[in-house]
């Protein structure tokens, strides 16, 4: 069955203003703008994507602001994602950055992007933005008023002990595991998400190269909880569209709720229909 015979929702995607955003490593060989972000994602099958914006500290330097902040750089974020919305359209669901060691700003901001219809918060990647600790007070305090508005989390995993914490103390909260990892990795995840009904896992970046580590997760899990996802512009998409779509040992059903089903149900749990 060619992808065109389905909808793909690409859960985990970093779309971008200018080279400054964009996190390819090799953009100069890639035809790269804003414009040409749905043409190039329609064109491996991708209908829909979701995310956060990415801007580092380093990128907004300038003889105006010689020594930007972390939270300079958050709010760069999401002022681009909200952007990029208006350039993208109903391609994209926004997703907002957050930071523990800015807790009235983060609450401000998450308050001020629910008031415009953003249900995702993430996905959130500390190591770009001076931050390492899920379990922290902090990040706890953002993760309860996310449960409190009833949207989504999506966290680059890293630290598994800090994930495990986090996971346990907030049960309220829906959280999405962005990359599967190696098989030490997806077994951790497994293990820690195995009777929970707040959390599912987004494919992209290392674990679905591996043979099946798909089919393996579906098992434990419940093909429920699984979420496509590629992580564009930093990696390929076609590579995670091919990863599902060619696997054989995996149903047509449980393509299509990888593919587009679960994220579906997860925005729609959250009061938004896409």
């Amino acid at each position: 069955m060619h992808n065109k015979d389905y909808e793909i929702i690409d859960f985990h995607t970093h779309p971008f203003l200018g080279d400054y955003d964009n996190i390819c490593a090799h953009k100069p060989h890639c035809d790269m703008s804003t414009e040409n972000i749905i043409r190039d994602l329609k064109a491996v099958g991708i209908t829909k994507i979701c995310g956060s914006n990415i801007v580092r500290v380093s990128n907004l330097k300038s003889e105006s602001n010689p020594e930007p902040t972390q939270w300079d750089a958050v709010k760069a974020c999401n002022d681009g994602a909200l952007k990029l919305r208006e350039s993208l359209g109903d391609f994209y669901i926004p997703g907002i950055m957050v930071h523990p060691d800015y807790i009235r700003e983060s609450c401000e901001e998450v308050e001020r992007a629910y008031s415009l219809g953003v249900r995702l918060i993430g996905e959130l990647v500390p190591y770009m933005h001076g931050w390492n600790d899920y379990s922290c007070d902090g990040f706890g305090e953002l993760l309860e008023l996310a449960a409190d508005k009833d949207m989504i989390v999506s966290i680059h995993s890293m630290g598994e002990d800090n994930m495990d914490k986090m996971l346990a103390n907030h049960p309220r909260t829906k959280i999405v595991f962005a990359h599967p990892g190696e098989y030490g990795e997806v077994t951790r995840h497994i293990k820690r998400m195995k009777g929970r009904e707040n959390c599912w896992l987004d494919l992209s970046g290392y674990g679905i190269f591996r043979h099946g580590m798909l089919r393996a997760a579906i098992d434990e899990l419940g093909v429920e909880k699984l979420i496509f996802g590629s992580d564009y512009p930093t990696c390929n998409p076609a590579m995670y569209v091919g990863g599902v779509l060619l696997d054989p040992l995996i149903s047509d059903i449980e393509k299509e709720a990888i593919f587009a089903g679960n994220a579906r149900s997860l925005f729609a749990s959250c009061g938004l229909a896409i």
